[in-house]
């Protein structure tokens, strides 16, 4: 039990270090932050139902997932060589993406959740 304490211990601070550094270093990942408690914030000051809510919580926490994964892969590519490759372009590019494409999944459910909303 006291082994299991200290792996979850120890991954808890390695996730704690890893989105500090994120919230420091990466613009981007502070304004997906602020995005999302915007969002939350209407999430629960409108009369949505609990699925509806908790659809737009979780898409919000998917953009900041797939923000961190970006930041790694980047971090990652620039720490091999800062030398221009196709492929480190390519990896960096398709990071950023998924970033896009989890932002805009999070859209269409608005999209999809006020239409629905203003409709009744």
């Amino acid at each position: 039990m006291r082994k299991l304490y200290d792996h979850l211990k120890d991954r808890t601070r390695w996730s704690w270090q890893g989105l500090s550094a994120t919230w420091q270093q990466e613009y981007s990942f502070r304004a997906w932050v602020w995005a999302n408690l915007i969002s939350a914030l209407l999430a629960v000051s409108l009369p949505l139902g609990t699925t509806e809510r908790a659809l737009i919580l979780a898409l919000g926490i998917l953009v900041l997932v797939a923000e961190l994964f970006n930041t790694a892969i980047e971090r990652a590519v620039d720490h091999t060589s800062t030398d221009h490759h196709t492929l480190a372009g390519q990896a960096k590019d398709a990071a950023s993406a998924a970033v896009a494409l989890s932002a805009v999944a999070g859209c269409v459910a608005w999209v999809v959740i006020l239409v629905g909303l203003f409709q009744a």
